[in-house]
């Protein structure tokens, strides 16, 4: 990173850094103050000093805390359901789509407990606010067309309610294992 000098009053020289991705530093540190203290605990203050930028760059680069936590969620939204697509893209069988559904639950379609966390406050966001559902009605969109590509849409349906379910029992720790998971995923595909 480079410094540049600013000018300044009272004899020293301020400087600045030059940070051509500061806003997507700012969006990385939002997820990491709601993944530690949910979005209920987030503020501006909180995610500049995560992002290690000045409170002014928050009004800079987002239109108040609404903008930041849909960019922020969007991209976490994004990351996930990358993740899905690519599980269920490289089945070329039925038996291939099945065990990546099983795959999905049991090694999670969450990189680990900080995505699973992300995920429930989305979640709790939407249920509260109308104008976040739109975020995760895209991300089930995504996730269905992803299993449309192996299943009718029906079945689609169920196995997304079931990979939703058993992903947070699973994550959550009281989730079955990959045998029942995969009993559960056979008896909802052949139905």
């Amino acid at each position: 990173m480079t410094r540049e000098a600013t000018g300044g009053t009272g004899g020293g020289v301020r400087t600045r850094r030059h940070d051509p991705d500061r806003r997507d530093h700012i969006i990385d540190a939002c997820l990491t103050v709601i993944a530690a203290d949910g979005v209920a605990g987030t503020s501006h203050r909180k995610v500049a000093a995560a992002a290690d930028v000045p409170l002014g760059s928050m009004t800079y680069h987002f239109d108040g805390m609404d903008d930041l936590l849909r960019a922020a969620f969007t991209r976490h939204a994004d990351q996930v359901a990358q993740r899905f697509r690519e599980r269920m893209s490289a089945a070329t069988t039925p038996e291939q789509a099945r065990q990546a559904v099983v795959d999905l639950i049991v090694r999670g379609v969450f990189a680990d407990q900080r995505d699973l966390v992300l995920t429930l406050e989305l979640y709790t966001l939407a249920a509260r606010r109308p104008d976040f559902r739109a975020l995760t009605d895209a991300w089930m969109t995504s996730s269905r067309e992803a299993l449309e590509r192996h299943f009718p849409p029906e079945t689609t349906r169920r196995l997304d309610a079931l990979i939703e379910g058993m992903t947070i029992h699973r994550a959550l720790g009281v989730g079955p294992d990959e045998a029942s998971v995969a009993t559960a995923v056979a008896r909802i595909a052949d139905d």
